[in-house]
């Protein structure tokens, strides 16, 4: 499904992954933007390479930019799945544990489960991790689908 706010095409760059991206760069998400994604079995691999704007004062992945990623991953995770249209939920709650640091310019990967849809919610969990380090981060969401009207309430 085409949506008017976010792009999910197969990226060019990636073959076998979809390129998710808001299509008005003057919004929050240009800031982690390209994600990638793609399902692997019953995961979604959310991925994303960290810049210096990212960086914290130790030249690691600042964790508000992690919790930002973590964020917006669980809404392209959600897509992926198949179980969320673009920009149709809101997030109500995310909780972070924090447990390694990221580097600059390589790849992070969210895997993101989904571990329960009801008609109105997805609860979901995920690790951020980044090749040859351990674990940098856990984490769990619960998005709430927009009312069949539109609205987000």
């Amino acid at each position: 499904m085409t949506s008017p706010l976010f792009s999910f095409d197969d990226d060019p760059d990636l073959p076998g992954w979809k390129r998710w991206q808001f299509r008005d760069p003057t919004r929050y998400n240009s800031f982690i933007e390209p994600l990638q994604v793609r399902i692997d079995g019953d995961l979604a691999r959310v991925r994303m390479v960290p810049r210096r704007e990212h960086s914290n004062m130790r030249d690691a992945v600042h964790g508000g930019a992690l919790l930002g990623f973590m964020d917006v991953a669980l809404f392209a995770a959600a897509r992926a799945f198949g179980v969320l249209s673009a920009g149709g939920a809101v997030t109500l709650d995310l909780s972070a544990q924090f447990i390694g640091a990221g580097t600059i310019d390589e790849p992070l990967e969210a895997h993101i489960e989904l571990l329960r849809e009801t008609k109105r919610m997805l609860f979901l969990r995920g690790l951020i991790v980044q090749k040859g380090l351990p674990t940098i981060a856990s984490f769990t969401g619960t998005l709430r689908k927009a009312s069949p009207t539109g609205g987000a309430a």
